[in-house]
């Protein structure tokens, strides 16, 4: 089965119109619509799977990375040699970075062969990586609002929607504060995307540690200090959570030999798709650690990561789900979490392909 075409599709989809997250998203307004770049990948027998890459601002520059680069390493290949197929991409191209838009489109073309290796197989993509789990435990990850009100009104929504775990996004402690007597029993997380140097981040966890937080996600800059990161672990008292950032596995072996995190946290749409997401899952098991796939996406990267835990994870593993006020999604709506759980695509391949109507409107020419 050869590899025939590659296809980049990006898409700006915005917020509705007057919605909670309209132009208060990340509380500087300068997000107006969600970006996503998504990949297909068709083969001369006629399958195509569908792939995800992180983009957000770069998706241009990840486009450009899968059209000029990856792509013509994968025309004429063999589509069901994934493993070896990407490591040969990664080879050839590691001149160019190694945490970069290069690796978010090899990690779309992985998605997009696990995908086509599952409708080939007539199967869910979870089910080649040995089975599991119907559904999962999922949270609601909401955007950075700022504002208190906006935070406690958007906290109330999810919880009124069912979730009862939810992240944050927010740097100030009187949104913190406003989330939490909004929702005094739901499981709170926070994710400040590596704000603070080491000691503004031990200042910081003392006034946080209030707010019996799961974990604190990303606290320090810059991402890649791991020591300082575990430094701040074993004297802070709250659970740490990182891997966003983290590209290669090598890097997730030296975040975790240094027992800098309590939640490893690696995200199928930057770190090379489900081949090296699968990688994880038994080093992060060697010590205690738990696997919370960073999924902030809401196509076939999200669908990557529910497989992926479904197989492999840990009971107490969690899917992250963007909780966006957003026109349409990925998938037009027809799938979504209730009361707090998302269920696992059944069909083959990754089981859902991306809503054709949707991409012809959104996409960016």
């Amino acid at each position: 089965m050869i590899i025939a075409k590659v296809e980049t599709f990006p898409l700006r989809i915005p917020f509705k119109t007057g919605s909670r997250s309209d132009a208060a998203a990340w509380g500087d307004k300068d997000l107006p619509a969600a970006d996503s770049l998504l990949v297909k990948v068709a083969t001369d027998e006629g399958l195509e799977g569908w792939g995800e890459a992180f983009g957000f601002k770069a998706t241009t520059s990840v486009r450009l990375a899968v059209d000029e680069l990856i792509a013509p390493l994968c025309i004429g290949r063999d589509a069901t040699q994934i493993a070896p197929l990407m490591l040969e991409v990664q080879k050839s191209l590691h001149v160019f970075g190694r945490n970069s838009p290069l690796i978010f489109g090899i990690s779309a073309l992985d998605i997009a062969l696990w995908d086509i290796a599952g409708k080939a197989a007539n199967a869910p993509v979870y089910r080649l990586l040995g089975g599991g789990a119907a559904d999962l435990a999922c949270y609601a990850s909401l955007v950075r609002y700022s504002d208190p009100s906006l935070v406690r009104a958007n906290v109330r929504r999810a919880i009124d929607a069912g979730f009862r775990s939810l992240k944050l996004h927010e740097i100030a402690l009187p949104a913190v504060r406003a989330a939490r007597e909004e929702a005094p029993d739901a499981e709170l997380m926070l994710d400040v995307n590596c704000a603070w140097t080491l000691n503004e981040a031990r200042r910081r966890v003392e006034e946080l540690k209030q707010f019996r937080l799961k974990w604190l996600e990303e606290p320090v800059w810059p991402p890649e200090n791991y020591d300082g990161l575990a430094q701040l672990r074993r004297t802070c008292g709250i659970p740490i959570a990182a891997g966003e950032n983290v590209s290669t596995l090598m890097d997730f072996e030296r975040l975790m030999a240094a027992e800098a995190v309590d939640f490893v946290q690696p995200s199928p749409a930057k770190m090379g798709g489900i081949t090296e997401l699968c990688k994880v899952f038994p080093i992060a098991a060697m010590s205690n650690t738990a696997v919370m796939p960073h999924s902030f996406y809401d196509g076939p990267g999200l669908l990557a990561a529910i497989h992926a835990t479904a197989a492999l994870g840990t009971a107490d593993a969690m899917i992250e789900w963007r909780y966006f006020d957003l026109e349409t999604q990925i998938y037009g709506g027809l799938f979504a979490p209730k009361e707090g759980r998302i269920p696992v695509p059944q069909g083959p391949g990754l089981g859902i392909d991306p809503d054709p109507s949707v991409i012809r409107a959104y996409m960016r020419v």
